[in-house]
């Protein structure tokens, strides 16, 4: 091998292996969430979500599908507030399954039928009970149903993994 081909494939793999990321260790603050709410921007927390939440770099993320109001056994309750609270309860479980507490939920989406404001306290006072003042990002979308008829409110989340 010529000098000249030694030293194109030396400076290759130097040059290829900067572009590597080498493996570090975060420590426990580096896989917080940052609750963000701009100053010039309308309070959201009063109403039980932030405006933004920022996921740390090399977090792991979680997503969880929409828990229901179904209990363990599938029942659902035809009452709009015992669904939410139920839904809650299974979202708490599915963090819980991942070894994850509500402080790590970056963002919340949730689905309700035939959506009016008489639901928005309903919906404010579980995520306050659920989340404290660690509240997700959240987005609310009003639909006419959901998978199953009886069904009356969803809720998915994704989950900064520690």
């Amino acid at each position: 091998m010529s000098r000249a081909t030694k030293h194109l494939l030396i400076g290759g793999l130097i040059f290829m292996t900067m572009g590597v990321p080498t493996a570090t260790t975060a420590n426990e603050n580096d896989l917080k969430l940052t609750i963000v709410n701009p100053k010039n921007l309308y309070d959201p927390s009063p109403n039980g979500y932030s405006t933004a939440v920022i996921v740390p770099s090399g977090g792991q993320v979680a997503y969880i599908s929409g828990q229901g109001g179904q209990d363990s056994t599938g029942a659902l309750s035809p009452d709009f507030a015992a669904q939410v609270k139920q839904a809650y309860a299974n979202l708490r479980t599915a963090l819980e399954g991942l070894g994850a507490k509500p402080d790590q939920v970056a963002k919340l989406t949730v689905y309700v039928v035939n959506h009016d404001m008489s639901k928005l306290e309903i919906l404010t006072r579980n995520v306050k009970e659920m989340f404290g003042d660690a509240l997700p990002a959240q987005t609310l979308i009003p639909v006419p149903k959901l998978a199953v008829d009886p069904m009356l409110f969803e809720v998915e989340a994704v989950v900064l993994l520690d």
